[in-house]
């Protein structure tokens, strides 16, 4: 009995844990899955932060960590995860909870670890590699003396570190910008090419990060300064490197950095560009003088600006060689002045700009930086128009060397008033883009690394806050404490501390500023808290920008700020509390987008001067009616929330007739029928309306200069089902149940414009488009074409039946993507191919039972041509051809043809076991296309299955093909 009761002892101790476990999960099956839906709505949200992050950030030359890509992927498989765990917790049995809550208590511990890999306290974004960022430059007038002496330095053994000095605006960076771009093809010489900014003040922790960003290394936050100095050391050890450092003002050593000496053993170099010859003799500096231009160089140089048309009239000329010579050889001078000319063609308006100069000239010392300011501001003085001029100085507000978007300029010149009052909002960012386009071919401002992108020169930056010493910029200095009270006097107007560390302003600040206009505290990210009586004494506050920080609640203070126009407080996350904001009646601008307020600010609805609105908060729970009644000044108006009460009514909008931007989400398709019959649309510039849900995840609001339509779980097909815009541009449609066909969609029939169309999850569409219910005319203008998750979609474009198709349908294609459509076994016909002629993007994923991408119309056994025939295929624009995950794949066109496709650079075939053949190039000549620069085979083994007819087509491909192991 004893052994007996022994083992049954036993068998409770090993049965009661797991017992009880059972027993507490059922019990908390409500708790858990609450606490999970809670964990998954923070997630989402990070998830929303890091990819708008992510949007401002990455650009030419900054990428997306790997880390960051891989979490993102990682969210979205644990997203869909969690999400069939909900749907089962929906339909959840009594004796099914304790095995749901179990699994909802296990995602809930994946969820945090999650959460917690997506902090990424050391940024989202490195540098591109060096060897892929040539920095666009003028072209080089003069200076190849010094240029060819700085270059024999880096590719000797002799001399390790070079100073090149010379005062500002001679052009010292602009030849290292050249010897930059050269030695990125001297591949074999330096492993790594580096170019960083210093400027004023020399922070050294900025620093550091800066040169740690461009080798794509970080450091962790919890480290101090000298172990991040140790770790730079190590990383910068370890290659051997060019190191250019623009613009130093400061004496620094290279230890306290974690910089390596250069020596001939490790072979690295270290230019400094400054313009302090001290600083370069202190770091043991060669010292290359940079002179100024000779006449010569300097008459080209002006020339190259101005146009060499200006000499065949001779008095022109001999007044323009006289300029010249007052520009004494500087590059940046000669450019800016010669940019203030450009069309200038009366002798007597040249004479008084030459004697103009001459006086500004005549009383300062020869050779001094008042000289520099003095030539610069010349030009700044004959833009003349005072409004184009104090566009110009808003642009010192940014930090020095900063890449400006050109439109984020634009909208800051119109925040901050700068743009005069005109009838419409089109017609001030149309002004706003020509005063840009005016300071830009002044030479004033410079191209960024890309298009969209402008600069200042940093001597330019100097002469404009020496214009207006009423600005305070410390803009991205790394302060981590606001600037003292003292700093902040009466007379300041501007005042830029934007991009810092700031994480609190103290609860006795109160500077007294009565003519301050503007303040930039954005992407202050730290930033929690700011004391009430901080904005007491800023009456006269026109322009506040608070995007980007961490504040929880706006302080009641700002309700005070009666002449204030413009309050942005897109991305404050953590902004749940905003004070009434109705006396705030000379309010313009209102921007939350991405704030995390969950109800509409109270006094909005009596700000009657607003003109423009972004209510664009996922956590807005509800947007009261009759808002807009009263706003009848508004230009701008965009409202989005997931919550499904935050919704417009199409009729609550047709009374605001100067309205040109509309973003929101309507009741139902009935109500976005009665809104497009209204034709209030036609008098807007862009829209975007959405009905119903759209895809997890996905922000139908991002793009702001589309018009655009989004229809989520509806039901559409037929003749009234829906109402579009016979001007729409683009279409979104997402689990759309008895959409069979965008044929079935009679008022698509109508529109002239449509450039793009996504179909997602729509279970019974079996076409895209049917030739035999419609024509194709609505499709022709189509640019590209997204098709997702459509489980019966089995052929793009139905002619059966059909006695003659255009050879014309989908003429203006670029981009075509398809993916998770398990019915489709062919995706082009041969006939449909005739008019993808501008494709040059094709992307298929995950469609199983695809076997062929171009096929003959039927069997290709059928096909009469004589079978040793072979058949060429052009798409003569395609640039990308993308195939994975498709395991029935087994030609890529018919076995006898061939596809001609000079244009193509990237082929991708991943997981096409079945797949023997590649016709795409190296079967017809022995070459491949000029442009291929990738061929991504996986897995391995299918590059070496493939069938050649041309027995050197493996060996000529053989270097454009890589092998991931992802």
């Amino acid at each position: 009995m004893a052994e007996i009761a022994t083992l049954i002892l036993e068998i409770i101790k090993c049965v009661a844990p797991p017992t009880r476990s059972c027993v507490d999960n059922h019990r908390k099956f409500k708790e858990n899955v609450e606490d999970l839906k809670n964990k998954l709505r923070i997630l989402e949200g990070r998830k929303e932060d890091v990819e708008t992050r992510l949007q401002d950030e990455v650009c030419s030359e900054k990428q997306a960590k790997n880390e960051v890509v891989l979490w993102l992927q990682d969210v979205k498989k644990v997203n869909a995860e969690i999400q069939d765990v909900l749907k089962r917790v929906h339909s959840a049995s009594y004796f099914s909870r304790a095995r749901l809550g179990k699994l909802a208590r296990e995602k809930i511990d994946v969820l945090d670890a999650i959460l917690q890999r997506g902090n990424f306290p050391e940024g989202l974004v490195v540098n591109k590699p060096a060897t892929t960022l040539p920095i666009p430059v003028e072209d080089l007038e003069g200076e190849d003396t010094v240029k060819e002496e700085i270059l024999g330095y880096l590719k000797g053994n002799e001399v390790p570190m070079i100073g090149v000095c010379g005062i500002g605006g001679v052009g010292k960076t602009t030849i290292m910008k050249h010897i930059h771009n050269e030695l990125l093809l001297m591949e074999s010489r330096f492993d790594n090419v580096i170019w960083v900014t210093v400027s004023y003040p020399l922070n050294v922790v900025r620093l550091q990060h800066e040169i740690a960003k461009r080798m794509n290394e970080s450091f962790p936050e919890n480290e101090d300064e000298q172990s991040w100095a140790s770790r730079l050391m190590q990383i910068m050890g370890k290659v051997k490197s060019v190191l250019i450092l623009d613009d130093v003002w400061h004496r620094f050593t290279l230890k306290d950095v974690g910089i390596p000496s250069p020596t001939k053993e490790n072979g690295c170099k270290i230019v400094i560009t400054s313009r302090k010859v001290d600083v370069c003799q202190f770091l043991g500096c060669e010292i290359v003088k940079v002179s100024p231009l000779s006449e010569e160089e300097s008459l080209n140089l002006f020339l190259d600006r101005v146009g060499r048309d200006i000499l065949q009239n001779q008095e022109l000329g001999e007044i323009l060689k006289l300029m010249v010579k007052e520009c004494a050889g500087l590059p940046l001078a000669i450019v800016v002045i010669a940019g203030s000319m450009i069309g200038v063609t009366n002798v007597h308006q040249w004479r008084h700009a030459l004697n103009e100069l001459r006086e500004r000239l005549r009383a300062i010392a020869e050779g001094s930086e008042d000289q520099i300011f003095e030539r610069l501001k010349f030009s700044y003085d004959r833009l003349q128009d005072s409004n184009t001029q104090n566009c110009f100085l808003s642009c010192s507000l940014y930090a020095a060397d900063y890449q400006i978007r050109k439109e984020n300029l634009v909208e800051q010149w119109i925040d901050e008033g700068l743009v005069e009052e005109l009838g419409s909002r089109r017609a001030m960012l149309d002004k706003g883009w020509t005063i840009l386009n005016k300071l830009e071919n002044s030479c004033l401002l410079e191209k960024g690394h890309s298009e969209a992108l402008i600069k200042m020169h940093d001597v330019v930056r100097d002469m404009a806050l020496r214009i207006n010493p009423q600005f305070m910029v410390k803009a991205r200095m790394g302060l981590t404490e606001i600037p003292d009270e003292h700093e902040w006097t009466e007379n300041l107007e501007k005042v830029s501390l934007m991009q810092n560390e700031i994480s609190d302003i103290p609860l006795n600040m109160c500077p007294n500023c009565p003519i301050l206009t503007t303040l930039m505290l954005q992407w202050n990210s730290k930033l929690t808290q700011i004391s009430d009586c901080f904005f007491a004494n800023m009456q006269g506050l026109k322009c506040l920008n608070l995007s980007g920080t961490s504040i929880e609640s706006l302080p009641h203070s700002i309700c005070n700020l009666e002449n204030l126009t413009t309050l942005l407080l897109r991305h404050c996350r953590q902004l749940k509390h905003v004070p009434c904001l109705a006396k705030l009646q000379a309010l313009k601008k209102l921007d939350m987008l991405k704030a995390g307020i969950d109800v509409v600010p109270e006094g909005i609805d009596i700000l009657v001067n607003l003109q423009y609105l972004d209510l664009r908060s996922l956590q807005l729970v509800e947007l009261p009616t009759q808002i807009l009644g009263n706003l009848s000044h508004l230009q701008h108006l965009t409202v989005y929330s997931k919550s499904t009460t935050s919704k417009i009514k199409g009729e609550e909008v047709r009374g605001l007739k100067k309205l040109e931007t509309f973003q929101a989400q309507l009741y139902d398709l009935q109500d976005l029928n009665n809104y497009v019959k209204s034709n209030h649309f036609k008098r807007l510039s862009n829209y975007w309306l959405a009905v119903g849900q759209v895809e997890e995840g996905f922000d139908p609001f991002i793009n702001n200069f589309s018009k655009g339509i989004s229809l989520g779980e509806c039901e559409i097909g037929g003749e009234d089902s829906v109402v579009l815009p016979d001007d729409v541009q683009e279409l979104w449609i997402y689990r759309c149940r008895k959409f069979r066909s965008l044929s079935d969609i009679y008022s698509l029939q109508k529109t002239t414009e449509l450039k793009f169309c996504s179909i997602t999850g729509c279970e019974e569409i079996g076409c895209v488009v049917d030739m035999v219910t419609s024509s194709s005319s609505f499709i022709n203008n189509l640019g590209g074409l997204w098709l997702y998750k459509l489980p019966n979609l089995s052929v793009v474009v139905n002619v059966e039946g059909v006695e003659a198709t255009s050879p014309h349908i989908f003429s203006n294609l670029k981009f075509f993507g398809m993916w998770e459509c398990s019915r489709m076994k062919g995706l082009f016909s041969l006939e449909l191919l005739q008019g993808l002629q501008n494709l040059e993007a094709i992307t298929v994923w995950n469609c199983q039972q695809m076997e062929e991408i171009i096929g003959w119309e039927g069997e290709e056994e059928n096909h009469t041509a004589d079978a040793t025939t072979t058949t060429t295929f052009t798409l003569p624009k395609l640039r990308q051809l993308n195939l994975q995950n498709l395991p029935e794949l087994k030609r890529i066109c018919p076995t006898r043809g061939v596809m001609v496709c000079d244009s193509l650079q990237q082929l991708q075939i991943e997981e096409c076991p079945k797949l023997r053949r590649i016709p795409l190039v190296g079967n017809v000549r022995p070459s491949p296309p000029a442009a291929l620069k990738r061929i991504s085979i996986k897995p391995k083994e299918l590059w070496e299955s493939l069938e050649w007819e041309d027995p050197n087509a493996k060996n000529v491909l053989q270097p454009s093909v890589h092998f991931p192991t992802y």
